[in-house]
C-alpha cells in the first residue's frame, strides 16, 4: 500500500526515513514516532542535509509554514563533519561542526518542523491534484510526501580519489571526517590527510593534538590559494604536521581492512614515499548529490550542480530551479559560496521566495 504524507508548505530534501508498521513515521533519531495529518498539502518540503536545509526549516518554520525536512542520513551535512568552526560570526572561541548543527537541528523542531531521518527521496513528480500540493516525492520504500513547494539541499557526496584497493579500507581506516572518535583512534600515532581546503585545515588542527606525526598532502603548490589565512597560521605553527605539496596517494598497504602502510608520489619528479600508517584522512572535495535528479526536469550544470536564478534567465528570482515551486540551496547549487554563514543566508534567503511562489494564484504563472 502506497501511503502519501502531505503537508502545507515546502520540503527540504536531504536523503533518507523510515516508516514504521503502523504507517508513523520516525520523526528523527532517538526521538518518538509521529503521526502526519494526511488531509492538507504541506507548504513545503525539504530534501535537507546541512546548514542550508536546518536554516531553511528555521525560517520557513518560524514563519508559520507547514515543514517537513528529509534527510537520508543523519542532520548537518558536511558542516556537522567539521572538527570545529572558528570562523562563524558570534563564535569567537569557535564550536564544533556537530555542535553547531544539533542546536539548529533543536531549533527547527521548536518552531514546528518535522524532521524525518532517514528518508531517501528517490525522484520527484508534478501532483495529480491540487488537494495534493503541486508535487509528489517518491520515498525509497514505496511512500511519498506531497507539497506545494520543494527546497532541495541535498548538498553534495564525498569525493574519492582513484585508489585502486581504497573500498578495503574504508571505515576503519579511511575517514572523510575528523570527530571525536577518529581522534581518538588515532592517539599517539602517525597519520595522513589529503585535502587542501578549510575542512581539511580545520581537521588538521584538530588531530594535531593527539597524533605524533600528520603529513599533509596537497596536489598544489601551498596551501594559501584554498585556505583560510588563519587556519595556514596555525598549521604552521604545529610542529608535528609536515606539508607534502605537488603530490598524491597512490597506493594503499594492509589486510582485512587494516591499514598498514600509505604510499604518496610526487606528481613531478615521480620520487614515492612510503609511511606505517594506519589511518588516513581525506577531504578533497565533494560532488553534487543530484542523481536522483535525473529524470526530474531540473536543469543542472555540466558538473551536475542545479542552475538557479540568472544562470537560467534574467527573470529568473535567485535560488528559483528551472521548474516552478522548486528551490535549490547550498552546495547542490552552482555557483553557491561553500561557506557555513553563506549557507544559513541562502537557507533565510529562500522562504522569501517560496512566500512570493505560494501568493500567486494557482492559475498565474509563478517562477
Amino acid at each position: 500500500m502506497i501511503r502519501i504524507v502531505t503537508a502545507r508548505a515546502a520540503l527540504l530534501v536531504g536523503q533518507a526515513a523510515f516508516w514504521l508498521p503502523s504507517g508513523r513515521r520516525c520523526q528523527s533519531l532517538g526521538e518518538p514516532a509521529v503521526d502526519f495529518d494526511g488531509h492538507s498539502p504541506g507548504f513545503v518540503r525539504g530534501v535537507a542535509r546541512g546548514a542550508n536545509g536546518l536554516a531553511t526549516a528555521v525560517y520557513a518554520a518560524s514563519e508559520g509554514l507547514s515543514v517537513l525536512v528529509l534527510d537520508s542520513r543523519a542532520f548537518g551535512g558536511q558542516a556537522g563533519a567539521s572538527a570545529r568552526i572558528e570562523n562563524y560570526l558570534g563564535f569567537p572561541t569557535g564550536i564544533s561542526g556537530m555542535a553547531l548543527m544539533g542546536r539548529a537541528h533543536s531549533q527547527a523542531q521548536k518552531f514546528g518542523a518535522t524532521v524525518a531521518i532517514p528518508d531517501e527521496v528517490v525522484t520527484l513528480e508534478s501532483a495529480p491534484d491540487l488537494y495534493h500540493g503541486r508535487f509528489l516525492l517518491l520515498l525509497r520504500g514505496e511512500e511519498r510526501a506531497s507539497a506545494r513547494s520543494v527546497v532541495m539541499a541535498s548538498g553534495a557526496r564525498y569525493r574519492r580519489p582513484a585508489i585502486d584497493n581504497l573500498a578495503a579500507f574504508e571505515g576503519a581506516s579511511v575517514h572523510y571526517w575528523a570527530s571525536p572518535l577518529e581522534r581518538n583512534l588515532c592517539d599517539g600515532q602517525e597519520v595522513a590527510l589529503v585535502g587542501g581546503g578549510n575542512s581539511a585545515g580545520q581537521a588538521v588542527v584538530y588531530l594535531a593534538g593527539k597524533v605524533t606525526k600528520l603529513w599533509l598532502i596537497v596536489r598544489g603548490s601551498g596551501l594559501e590559494a584554498t585556505m583560510s589565512r588563519y587556519l595556514v597560521e596555525r598549521i604552521a605553527a604545529l610542529t608535528n604536521v609536515e606539508l607534502v605539496i605537488d603530490s598524491e596517494v597512490v597506493l594503499l598497504e594492509g589486510q582485512d581492512g587494516v591499514l598498514e602502510a600509505a604510499r604518496w608520489r610526487h606528481r613531478r619528479s615521480g620520487e614515492e614515499t612510503r609511511r606505517n600508517i594506519r589511518h588516513l584522512f581525506l577531504f578533497i572535495g565533494a560532488e553534487p548529490n543530484t542523481s536522483w535528479l535525473s529524470h526530474c526536469d531540473v536543469v543542472l550544470d555540466e558538473k551536475g550542480f542545479v542552475r538557479t536564478g540568472t544562470e537560467l534567465g534574467i527573470n529568473r528570482p535567485a535560488l528559483a530551479t528551472s521548474r516552478s515551486g522548486v528551490f535549490a540551496v547550498g552546495d547542490v547549487r552552482a555557483g553557491s559560496v561553500k561557506r557555513v554563514a553563506a549557507a544559513v543566508g541562502e537557507g533565510a534567503q529562500v522562504v522569501a521566495a517560496i512566500h512570493a511562489y505560494l501568493a500567486a494564484p494557482d492559475d498565474q504563472p509563478v517562477p
